[in-house]
């Protein structure tokens, strides 16, 4: 014998279910990209201490706070907009 189950019906949620999946997607992408932001500017700070030799690491200190501040702002921006 074969079980007879009643047709699936979509849930009544499934809309709110799409906007959660964007809203993850959205903020996901933003965190994405705020990490790159930092990690780069860093990166090019350590970069520019060694290939200047510097003796302290003002080159990365001074790019990892400017990556910081940007990707903030690019945060703050991105999430005060409007749709």
């Amino acid at each position: 014998m074969s079980a007879s189950f009643p047709p699936s019906e979509p849930r009544p949620d499934s809309e709110g279910n799409s906007d959660r999946m964007r809203a993850v997607a959205r903020y996901s992408g933003i965190a994405a990209q705020m990490i790159a932001t930092i990690g780069l500017s860093t990166w090019a700070g350590y970069w520019l201490d060694k290939h200047f030799q510097t003796k302290t690491p003002w080159f990365t200190l001074s790019l990892m706070l400017l990556g910081l501040f940007a990707a903030l702002y690019n945060v703050i921006r991105s999430v005060t907009k409007e749709h």
